[in-house]
């Protein structure tokens, strides 16, 4: 399980450094966008109150605290489903991934009170409007591990 915690542990601090360094020490909170590499990358900021893509939002302090019972209670199932019987190291790794990037957005929604999204990616002619961050890029990535690589090669 050290790898699940080491996994979920890197991702929660990488996701809350890069939030800092963007939204504080840029101020991106201030000037609401930093062109990085247009139309690429872009540093946008959007506060997120529902889940991806501002689906479900809903600015109520019941549905800010639903949505972090919500990622608190995904999180602790899948940390009792991934010791519960031997898993690959990709396994374990994906379970940090998504339980790191989870813990990082909850964090944002107790201080913020909404989820910190600054990263904007468009290509020549097609402009996203969404935004979203490290911890969301950990729970995709984390979630499709574990959809891929659970039931495979299982090791101690």
């Amino acid at each position: 399980m050290r790898l699940v915690v080491l996994s979920a542990a890197v991702t929660f601090v990488l996701d809350q450094v890069a939030k800092f360094v963007v939204v504080q020490m840029l101020d991106l909170y201030g000037r609401q966008e930093i062109l990085v590499l247009p139309p690429w990358i872009t540093f946008r900021m959007a506060w997120n109150e529902g889940i991806n893509f501002g689906l479900m939002a809903n600015s109520s302090d019941i549905a800010r605290l639903a949505l972090i019972a919500l990622a608190i209670a995904i999180s602790v199932w899948v940390w009792h489903w991934v010791r519960r019987e031997p898993h690959s190291r990709t396994v374990k790794i994906s379970a940090g991934l998504l339980i790191g990037g989870a813990m990082g957005n909850v964090l944002d929604r107790i201080i913020y009170g909404a989820v910190a999204d600054f990263l904007n990616m468009s290509v020549p002619g097609i402009s996203n409007p969404y935004s979203f961050n490290v911890a969301d890029i950990a729970i995709f990535a984390g979630a499709i591990g574990l959809v891929f690589f659970t039931g495979r090669e299982k090791t101690t």
